[in-house]
């Protein structure tokens, strides 16, 4: 099972789209500031989550909320 999940700063406007097969894990991670590309904009909170049966389909998915109309959508529902 795989997620892509989308998670907001609590500091600064900053939304971060990725996929996982342990979002909790994954959070963690966000929020120690063990990803380089999230360090600075730390803590986060989860605001968005899908569940896909393939990495295939989890990751078609988390390309699309990273574009343009993607990052709309969530911006829509923050």
């Amino acid at each position: 099972m795989y997620y892509v999940y989308a998670i907001r700063s609590l500091s600064r406007n900053y939304i971060y789209v990725g996929f996982t097969n342990n979002i909790e894990r994954r959070l963690n991670e966000h929020n120690k500031g063990e990803n380089r590309s999230t360090a600075a904009y730390k803590p986060f909170e989860l605001f968005f989550k899908e569940r896909f049966e393939t990495r295939i389909e989890a990751r078609a998915r988390e390309k699309y909320l990273k574009s343009g109309v993607g990052k709309e959508f969530l911006k829509s529902i923050k």
